[in-house]
C-alpha cells in the first residue's frame, strides 16, 4: 500500500501531539521556572532530533558496515538508520521536530499569559519577546546544530544507534 507511510506518520503525530499537549496544558498550572525549563527542554528536544535528521541524511554506510563484521552490537542498528534514512529523517524532523515547534509555540502562550497577567508586561510587548526568544532560539540552534550534523555525521549516528539499541527488544 503507497500510503501506509503517510498513514503512519499521521497516527504516530497525533499521538505524540495528544501526549505532548496534555503534558504541556498540565504544566500551564506548574511554577514559571519548571515551564521556562521546560521549555527550553523542548526546543532543545527539536534541535537534537533535527540534528540526528540531518546525520543520517548525510553519513555513509561503510563505517558501519566495519564496525557490523567487528561484531559491534550497535552497528546493525546504524546501518539500519542509514538504510531508512528518509523515514528517519521524516521522523526527527518532521514529525518530532514540528511537535516540539507546537509545544514550544504552546507553552509559549503560556508563559507570554503569565507575563501579562502576573508581571504586568503589556500583552503585545510579552508576546513579541517570547515568540522572538523560542524562534531565535529553535531556528539558530537547528542552523548551528545542523552545519555539525553534516561534518561529525557518523558519530551523531553512532549515538543513536547506541541509544536506539539500548531501548530495542530483542
Amino acid at each position: 500500500m503507497k500510503n501506509k507511510w503517510v498513514i503512519e506518520v499521521f497516527i504516530i503525530s497525533f499521538l505524540l501531539s495528544a501526549i505532548f499537549s496534555g503534558f504541556s496544558a498540565y504544566l500551564s498550572d506548574l511554577n514559571v521556572i519548571v515551564l521556562i525549563i521546560v521549555l527550553f527542554l523542548v526546543i532543545s528536544i527539536g534541535i537534537l532530533f533535527d540534528m540526528v535528521g540531518v546525520a543520517t541524511l548525510t553519513a555513509k554506510e561503510a563505517p558501519f558496515h566495519a564496525r557490523n563484521s567487528k561484531k559491534m552490537k550497535e552497528a546493525s542498528v546504524c546501518i539500519y538508520l542509514l538504510k531508512n534514512s528518509t523515514k528517519i529523517s521524516s521522523i526527527c524532523n518532521d514529525i518530532v521536530g514540528d511537535i516540539c515547534g507546537i509545544i514550544s509555540g504552546s507553552l509559549g502562550a503560556t508563559l507570554t499569559l503569565y507575563l501579562s497577567l502576573k508581571m504586568k508586561m503589556p500583552l503585545l510587548m510579552a508576546t513579541i519577546l517570547i515568540t522572538s526568544l523560542i524562534s531565535a532560539l529553535t531556528v539558530g540552534g537547528k542552523a548551528y546544530f545542523k552545519t555539525i550534523a553534516m561534518k561529525k555525521s557518523d558519530t551523531i549516528v553512532l549515538i543513536a544507534g547506541k541509544v536506539v539499541h539500548l531501548f530495542k527488544r530483542n
